[in-house]
C-alpha cells in the first residue's frame, strides 16, 4: 500500500509561551537596529510558531491511497464529526490530536511506500516530536539518516535532484507540471492559523485534501518520468 501524506499545523499564541521561550524566539529580532525591520522580524518569529512542534500542534492529517485514489482526512474535532465529499472520494473524520497521531502510526505501519512534499524536513520530524510530547510511541523510524529512504519518497527532494536545483513550493511545481494547485482555492499554509482562530476547521480539512490530491498527481508524474529505481 502506498500512502500520500500531508499535515496542517497551528502555532500557539505568542503570549501563551513562557517568558524565557518568548525571549529566546525574539533574541535576533530584538538586536535589529532598524525599527521597521525589527518589527517585521518580530512578526515573522510569531508567524513561524506553526512550523515548530514545540510551539504548535497538528490539526489535520491527510492520507491518500494511490491504489484507489481515495483520501481520509483526520481533523481536530473532539465530538467526532464526520462527512464525505460529494463524489465519495474523500472521507473526513474528527478526532483529537492524540487520536490523529495514534491513527497515523497505525495506518502507516502496513504501508510499503510513503509519499510527501517536504516530509523529510517538516511533516515527519513534526509528527515524531509531537508523538513524544503526547507520549505516543512511533511504529516506524521515518527519520532515516540515509539520503534515500526506500520507504519514503519526498517529492521536494526528488524534484531538486537532491540539492542540484533550487527548491520551489508545491504551488509552483503544480503550475509548472500542469496540475491543479490547492492554492488556487484561495488558501495557503500560512493562513491556516487565521482559519483555525475563526473556527473554520472544516475549511482547513478541505484544503488538506486538495494538498494530498496535488501531491498525488505530482507523484504520478515523478514516478512515470523521473523514477529510475
Amino acid at each position: 500500500m502506498e500512502l500520500v501524506i500531508d499535515i496542517e499545523t497551528v502555532g500557539k499564541d505568542f503570549e501563551e509561551l513562557d517568558a524565557s521561550q518568548q525571549e529566546f524566539l525574539l533574541r535576533f529580532a530584538e538586536k535589529e537596529i532598524n525599527e521597521e525591520l525589527r518589527q517585521q522580524k518580530i512578526e515573522d518569529a510569531k508567524r513561524y510558531l506553526s512550523l515548530y512542534p514545540f510551539t504548535a500542534k497538528v490539526v489535520v492529517i491527510g492520507f491518500l491511497r494511490t491504489d484507489t485514489g481515495k483520501a481520509l482526512i483526520l481533523f481536530e474535532d473532539d465530538e467526532g464529526a464526520n462527512w464525505e465529499s460529494e463524489n465519495g472520494a474523500v472521507k473526513y473524520l474528527g478526532c483529537s490530536e492524540e487520536e490523529m497521531i495514534g491513527k497515523f502510526w497505525e495506518y502507516i505501519s502496513s504501508a510499503n511506500k510513503l509519499v510527501t512534499f517536504n516530509g523529510n524536513h517538516f511533516d515527519f520530524p513534526f509528527l515524531t516530536i509531537r508523538s513524544a510530547m503526547l507520549k505516543i510511541k512511533p511504529t516506524r523510524n521515518l527519520l532515516s539518516k540515509s539520503s534515500k529512504n526506500k520507504l519514503h519518497i519526498d517529492l521536494l527532494e526528488e524534484l531538486t535532484l537532491y540539492g542540484k536545483l533550487r527548491k520551489f513550493n508545491l504551488d509552483f511545481y503544480c503550475k509548472a507540471f500542469g496540475i491543479e494547485s490547492p492554492k488556487e482555492h484561495g488558501i495557503t499554509g500560512m493562513e491556516v492559523k487565521e482559519l483555525y482562530k475563526a473556527h473554520k476547521i472544516r475549511e482547513i480539512a478541505t484544503y488538506c485534501s486538495k494538498d494530498v490530491k496535488a501531491t498525488y498527481e505530482l507523484y504520478k508524474i515523478w514516478k512515470e518520468y523521473l523514477s529510475f529505481g
